[in-house]
């Protein structure tokens, strides 16, 4: 028998708080056998469905600065935001060891389902300012628009928001890259441009990996078009002003 001592009824343990048994049952692979990489594919979807999670935690809190016109405390939730989006990133390496024909042998295990149908993502989309009548119509394909995508939807855009705080300031937006020194709305400019940078090289690795698991020209899980309709999200905007901008001030001749 362990020696280990048990805890109290009632006290909060490591394994407790963070509901590590609940936590730990939730990854169920449906193939039979189980495939030996099929643990691996959910543990990286789940993993980034948590992520997401933290990232419209994060997007409330930054709206809620910029409502507030509190721009340093916005500067402060996009820094977190993006180093969110590293990590969402960086975890789809994981996928890249699992060759083609393994995960074809657990692939119609999956049934319908498909990273499309993720609502937290496409809450996140809305909510950075995707409005397109193409976004419009991968959120309402499945029938009606989901109550959390609804949310964002119903808010005003990043950009939208961005802009509002600088004309609370008298601030106009070609001015941020005239003055003599940066300010903190320039950082913060800087920092939601890094955003779109970040969520673009999401999207390009998602597309590559697909690619390179599914192939350039198979449809995607859950009858979905694949890498041909993710190819074609990788020039969707959030601010387009902010890029206007900079293209017209970085292009005057000197």
């Amino acid at each position: 028998m362990s020696d280990a001592p048990r805890p109290a009824d009632g006290e909060v343990t490591y394994g407790s708080y963070l509901a590590l048994d609940q936590l730990l049952a939730l990854q169920r692979p449906r193939s039979k056998p189980e495939h030996a990489d099929e643990l691996l594919f959910i543990v990286v979807h789940q993993a980034s469905e948590l992520w997401f999670k933290e990232i419209l935690h994060e997007l409330d809190g930054l709206i809620d600065a910029f409502e507030r016109h509190e721009a340093e405390f916005a500067l402060f939730r996009m820094g977190r935001i993006n180093a969110l989006m590293r990590i969402v990133s960086a975890q789809l390496s994981a996928l890249e060891t699992l060759p083609p024909q393994h995960f074809a042998e657990f692939r119609r295990h999956l049934g319908t389902s498909s990273g499309s149908q993720s609502v937290q993502f496409r809450a996140i989309e809305a909510a950075s300012g995707l409005r397109e009548p193409q976004f419009m119509e991968v959120v309402s394909e499945h029938g009606e628009i989901p109550p959390l995508v609804q949310r964002a939807l119903s808010r005003p855009t990043l950009q939208e928001l961005f802009l509002s705080l600088l004309a609370s300031q008298q601030v106009d937006l070609e001015s941020l890259f005239t003055g003599p020194r940066p300010t903190i709305l320039f950082f913060l400019a800087e920092a939601l441009l890094e955003y779109e940078q970040q969520f673009g090289l999401w999207r390009f690795h998602h597309v590559q990996l697909v690619e390179r698991v599914l192939g350039p020209l198979t449809g995607g899980t859950g009858g979905t078009l694949g890498a041909k309709y993710l190819a074609r999200t990788i020039d969707q905007k959030f601010f387009p002003a902010l890029w206007a901008v900079r293209a017209k001030f970085y292009g005057k001749p000197g």
